[in-house]
């Protein structure tokens, strides 16, 4: 693989640092300063973009279950209300966009609909995220390539021949693809990480993982196998209410995950032999 795409200063893929992005999706509850602070759990380990999710819930709750009552820490309340309980509106994304320049982090978001993308691009976002769930909404892929921006695109639940069928109605010069299964949490006979050498083999792009398991071990061996970008969902504490919660990692965890992927990629070399400064004293003495 030789592409490499920009996101905001920085390279993604073709041997440069691995990218790393905190997902926090929903996991701010619809609490702006509870989103704050995940941005700055993100900032202290290093990370390299936060994520969040971006829905319009009329469009993207089905008919059947948007006035299905649930239970939230709000008190019941339908699952159409509930989905808006959890979306920021623009003024809030405005103040997060302004904290996260404030902080020097990127931020972009998985984009649901149409008007979600149209919302996105209005602030100038270094790339837009397709969910696994999108992967086969061709009219939605077309409207995002539409935006001239790059791409990440997810590929749980989803088969080879769907995965190249998206991937030939985005634009391949700006293409970042993650491999993911979409369980949460994911098991880990199912991550099936070699995948990320079958995209490699197939596809001249960055390509990543997004990971939904639990522990940081199988996400840095992710990068260890040659991943261009890695994401997790974090959050501040695993037992909040949340569907995603469970699969996040909590700020500590977070650091480690961005401190071995470090070691890791320092450790991986350029795969050309050479010997050493350090080795030349044990020439000296062992090789008489």
């Amino acid at each position: 693989m030789t592409r490499t795409v920009r996101l905001g200063g920085k390279l993604v893929g073709n041997n440069q640092p691995v990218f790393i992005i905190a997902e926090i999706g929903i996991n701010h509850n619809g609490d702006l300063d509870l989103a704050r602070k995940l941005i700055d759990s993100a900032v202290l380990a290093g990370c390299d973009a936060v994520k969040f999710q971006k829905r319009v819930p009329e469009l993207c709750v089905p008919e059947n279950l948007k006035n299905m009552n649930r239970e939230t820490p709000w008190g019941i309340m339908t699952y159409l209300e509930y989905r808006h309980r959890v979306e920021f509106s623009k003024e809030q994304y405005e103040q997060i966009d302004r904290y996260c320049r404030e902080k020097g982090i990127l931020w972009f978001a998985s984009c649901w609909d149409r008007d979600s993308v149209d919302f996105l691009d209005s602030f100038d976002s270094p790339c837009i995220k397709v969910s696994s769930a999108c992967l086969t909404n061709d009219h939605l892929l077309r409207h995002i390539c539409s935006k001239r921006r790059p791409v990440i695109l997810a590929t749980g639940m989803s088969t080879m021949d769907e995965i190249r069928h998206a991937v030939s109605l985005l634009d391949s010069d700006s293409l970042m693809i993650a491999h993911t299964t979409s369980t949460y949490p994911c098991k880990i006979e199912e991550m099936n990480l070699r995948m990320i050498a079958a995209l490699q083999r197939e596809f001249d792009c960055p390509i990543g993982y997004s990971g939904h398991e639990t522990g940081i071990q199988t996400s840095v061996a992710a990068a260890a196998l040659g991943a261009s970008f890695v994401e997790r969902h974090i959050t501040i504490d695993r037992a909040m209410w949340g569907s995603d919660q469970a699969a996040s990692l909590e700020p500590v965890g977070l650091i480690r995950l961005v401190r071995d992927i470090r070691v890791v990629e320092s450790a991986l070399g350029d795969g050309v032999k050479r010997v050493y400064e350090s080795e030349l004293p044990l020439i000296a003495r062992l090789r008489k």
